[in-house]
């Protein structure tokens, strides 16, 4: 059986604020069938998207040592910063990729900051290239909107009202963005499925913890999303973003939603950018299920189903304590340097 195709759906109305109607229809339906769609119509001036594309291949030309002046070991609890290839880890293994680690500013009066909780503080700007702080800070805000915006269509096509996810989980969200640089692996062959371990995989199978991953991409492609047993591309269309639901939002629906896994195959050349956004529950909220699985859809995939080994339906605690404990396993050495 051939792999669905991944939608394309104009979220204007969801952006203006009109009804959600119809949007919130095609957004039910790819989260329930695919878990991955691109979004039209999501009103980022794309002039800002590309002065970020420009400032971000200016800053990862710099030398290693010039970048290393704002590395996330230097950042304390907040891990913000600047990481090299190879320091970021997908179930342990290496991802072939460097990158920058970002998140809504917070000044040290912040009460979590005083308290030194994690992944909460400042962010680490480089020198150069002159103006990229403010560029990502506002790139942060224009996707902190549009993601208010797309949970109310979710929100809305569960059946729950426009405002029920976002006065429980989001009203105020916990928002992560990543920048990442994937250099070139010239032995990939681009398409070759029999080239199995010959080909390097810029991130490995995952999935997303929080609720909505809002994912600009340049236009080198690379991005696999596995579907139905396959793994099919999700290459760049130009003027959209590609959307995926995380963890959170399987675990709300009750498994109607299920957090998709992907991967990112490096490029032959010419190196690759990616910009996620994530748009997660607020730092102490606690996910519990609102909706009732559709009766043949089930309760999500088993632990021993999924990539990571782990049930997102089983754990309890906090968003919090769950994406601290997600990321240590991505930076661990960070980790226990830095919050033991």
């Amino acid at each position: 059986m051939g792999v669905p195709d991944l939608p394309v759906i104009d979220v204007s109305d969801l952006v203006s604020g009109h009804g959600p109607g119809e949007t919130a229809r095609e957004i039910d339906r790819a989260c329930r069938e695919v878990g991955f769609f691109y979004i039209s119509g999501h009103g980022v001036d794309p002039d800002l998207i590309d002065t970020l594309d420009r400032l971000s291949r200016e800053f990862f030309a710099l030398p290693p040592e010039e970048k290393a002046e704002i590395a996330m070991e230097h950042g304390g609890r907040a891990w913000r910063g600047w990481f090299p290839t190879g320091a970021e880890l997908t179930s342990g293994v290496p991802d072939v990729k460097e990158g920058l680690y970002l998140g809504t500013e917070l000044g040290p009066d912040h009460p979590r900051v005083r308290a030194g909780t994690p992944l909460h503080g400042a962010n680490r700007f480089p020198r150069r290239p002159a103006g990229f702080g403010g560029v990502i800070l506002s790139y942060i805000e224009a996707l902190t909107s549009l993601g208010h915006a797309l949970i109310r269509g979710i929100s809305t096509g569960l059946g729950l009202g426009p405002h029920a996810i976002s006065e429980r989980l989001t009203a105020d969200p916990t928002i992560l963005f990543r920048i990442f640089h994937y250099p070139p692996a010239a032995g990939n062959r681009a398409g070759d499925e029999e080239a199995g371990d010959e080909r390097s995989w810029g991130v490995g199978e995952h999935t997303d913890y929080g609720l909505l991953t809002i994912l600009r991409q340049d236009d080198s492609g690379g991005l696999e999303v596995r579907l139905g047993g396959e793994w099919t591309p999700a290459p760049p269309i130009p003027g959209t973003f590609v959307c995926n639901i995380g963890d959170m939002l399987e675990r709300l629906t009750g498994g109607a939603y299920v957090s998709t896994p992907h991967r990112v195959v490096s490029p032959r050349s010419g190196g690759r950018l990616s910009f996620p956004f994530f748009f997660d529950p607020g730092w102490d909220a606690r996910v519990v299920p609102v909706v009732d699985p559709d009766g043949s859809t089930g309760p999500g995939p088993d632990a021993a189903d999924r990539w990571d080994g782990t049930s997102v339906h089983r754990f309890e605690g906090s968003y919090g304590e769950y994406l601290t404990t997600k990321v240590s396993r991505v930076f661990p050495e960070l980790f226990e340097d830095q919050v033991i």
